[in-house]
C-alpha cells in the first residue's frame, strides 16, 4: 500500500513512529508536507500537487498530522484526497471540528457527553457577569484552537480573570472560559481511540506549581484502566466527530468524568512510553483494513 503521511517533518516523534511501523509492515510511506501542497481546479479532474509533482493518483491512504497554524489549508488538502477516493484516518470536517474547542464541546453537549461548565462570548462589556455565570473565580481561560496546553491560563482571582479576558478580547482572539475543577488536582486522562476501539490510556499529572498536565508542559504520565463510563465517553466522542484516530482528554470531578477536548492528531511519545502500547502499529493496521477496502 502507498501511504501519504501529511506532516511538516519526519523529525516529529509521532510522524517518525508511524512511518517506521508502516515500513515494517511492507508499505511504501512518503512524507508529504501539506503546507507545500496545492490543489488545481478547473478543467478535468482536480489535481493535487506536492511542490511541482502531481500526486493525485499516487496514494491509497493518507494519515493527516495537521498543525494548528495551518488547519484550514491542511483540511482542504485532506478534503481533496477524500473527494478523489483516497482513504483518510481523519475526515477534513472532523479535523476542523476537533481543532475548535467550542465546536467540539457544542457537539458533546448536544449528544449528552458530560463537559465542564463552559462559557464563550465576544462581549468585552460584561466580563464580570461572565465570570459570575461560572460561579466566580478561579476559572480556566483557553484559546479556542490551542494545543499541547498552550494558551491555557488559570485565573485565580476576579481581577486577574477580568484582566486576561479583556486582553484577549482586545486582541480579537477567540477564547472560552471554564469552571476550574479543583478536585482534579492537576490530573487528567488521555485515551487513544483507533477505529472503534480504545488502544491505550494514561493518566497525566502536572508538576508542582503547574495546573496543566500535558506531557509537553512537563507533566508525568502512567498507564491506567479507564472506567466503563470513561470508555463510553471516549468512544462516542470520537464517533460523533467522525474521527478514525483521536486522543480524548477527560478530567475526573465530583460529578464524574468530564470531557475536555478531542485531539485529531494526538502525540504518541507520551502514551507509548507510559503504556508500552505500540499505538503507531495500531494506526497502520487501521489504515490497512480501511485503505485496502477502499481500493478494492
Amino acid at each position: 500500500m502507498n501511504i501519504a503521511l501529511l506532516s511538516v517533518s519526519m523529525q516529529v516523534y509521532s510522524t517518525k513512529r508511524i512511518a517506521e511501523e508502516a515500513e515494517k509492515r511492507g508499505h511504501y510511506v512518503e512524507l508529504i508536507d501539506h503546507t507545500k501542497c496545492s490543489v488545481k481546479l478547473g478543467s478535468g479532474k482536480p489535481q493535487i500537487y506536492f511542490k511541482d509533482e502531481n500526486i493525485t493518483s499516487e496514494f491509497d491512504a493518507v494519515i493527516p498530522r495537521i498543525g494548528a497554524k495551518v488547519t484550514k489549508h491542511g483540511a482542504a488538502i485532506v478534503k481533496q484526497f477524500e473527494m478523489n477516493g483516497v482513504f483518510s484516518t481523519a475526515k477534513s470536517l472532523s479535523i476542523t471540528r476537533a481543532r475548535n474547542k467550542v465546536r467540539t464541546l457544542q457537539i458533546m453537549a448536544r449528544k449528552g457527553i458530560p463537559i465542564p461548565e463552559t462559557l464563550f462570548s465576544i462581549n468585552p462589556d460584561n466580563i464580570e457577569e461572565q465570570i459570575k455565570i461560572l460561579g466566580g473565580p478561579p476559572v480556566i481561560i483557553k484559546l479556542q484552537e490551542g494545543t499541547q496546553g498552550l494558551g491555557v491560563i488559570l485565573a485565580e482571582s476576579k481581577q486577574s480573570a477580568k484582566s486576561i479576558i479583556d486582553t484577549f478580547y482586545k486582541m480579537d482572539t477567540s477564547i472560552l472560559i471554564q469552571k476550574y475543577i479543583e478536585e482534579a488536582n492537576g490530573e487528567d486522562i488521555r485515551i487513544i481511540v483507533v477505529g472503534h476501539k480504545i488502544v491505550a490510556c494514561m493518566q497525566r499529572s502536572s508538576e508542582a506549581g503547574e495546573f496543566r498536565s500535558n506531557v509537553h508542559r512537563g507533566g508525568l504520565a502512567q498507564e491506567i484502566r479507564p472506567t466503563a463510563k470513561e470508555k463510553y465517553m471516549a468512544l462516542n466522542a470520537v464517533k460523533y466527530l467522525g474521527l478514525g484516530v483521536a486522543g480524548v482528554d477527560i478530567i475526573r470531578s465530583k460529578k464524574g468524568p468530564l470531557l475536555l477536548e478531542v485531539n485529531a492528531s494526538p502525540g504518541l511519545k507520551g502514551i507509548e512510553a507510559a503504556t508500552g502500547v505500540n499505538v503507531a502499529q495500531e494506526i497502520i493496521q487501521f489504515v490497512e483494513k480501511n485503505g485496502y477496502r477502499r481500493r478494492k
